[in-house]
């Protein structure tokens, strides 16, 4: 028994004396197809991270020009078609309210034909120009003072001179041909007027 455990021994010992020899064989060899695979690897990263060459490049910037310009366009297009829809909305608001105004009119038309009472008809006009100044009112239209006012280029259009008895109104507007008006402080049209001289 003490001779089977002595060859079962010394036959262990064989094969990790073997077993290391493989190893030692091996491990030079496997080390340098290790290196092999590893330079192989890193010359792969290096192409990767090489930069783009100069055409590359320019193409790219051609690209995102191209894409920028295509988006810009399409913007300015929105912004445009945005813009009629508005003012379209805005004048459709403006003449809704002036509608009541124009049915009025209408009515005193018909009347006036068939009116027998002037005051009456007087009165009526009186209304309904009320009612329109109120309208352009609501709107923010203002009419601009110009009577016995000094002549303002900006606010008064002369359209001519004359003399006048006192040196009171020598520069001052002394008749109004077409009332100008503000929108919100703003001159919506200019009052075209007579100077005095």
């Amino acid at each position: 028994m003490a001779k089977k455990s002595e060859s079962a021994d010394i036959q262990h010992n064989k094969k990790i004396e073997v077993e290391e020899n493989l190893k030692q064989d091996q491990v030079p060899g496997a080390s340098e197809e290790e290196e092999t695979v590893e330079e192989t690897a890193e010359e792969e990263q290096e192409e990767e991270i090489k930069e783009p060459t100069t055409e590359e490049k320019l193409a790219e910037l051609q690209d995102r020009y191209l894409r920028l310009s295509a988006e810009f366009d399409n913007f300015r297009k929105r912004t445009l078609k945005e813009k009629i829809d508005l003012q379209k909305s805005a004048n459709e608001s403006l003449l809704g309210a002036l509608l009541p105004v124009a049915d009025d009119f209408d009515r005193a038309m018909q009347s006036v034909e068939e009116a027998k009472d002037i005051e009456a008809v007087k009165e009526g006009m009186r209304l309904i120009s009320g009612k329109f100044q109120g309208f352009l009112n609501q709107q923010g239209v203002k009419e601009i003072e110009a009577v016995n006012k000094a002549f303002d280029t900006d606010l008064h259009e002369a359209i001519t001179k004359v003399p006048v008895p006192s040196k009171k109104l020598k520069g001052k507007v002394v008749d109004v041909v077409q009332k100008g008006y503000y929108l919100n402080e703003k001159v919506l049209r200019f009052s075209k007027v007579v100077i005095g001289e």
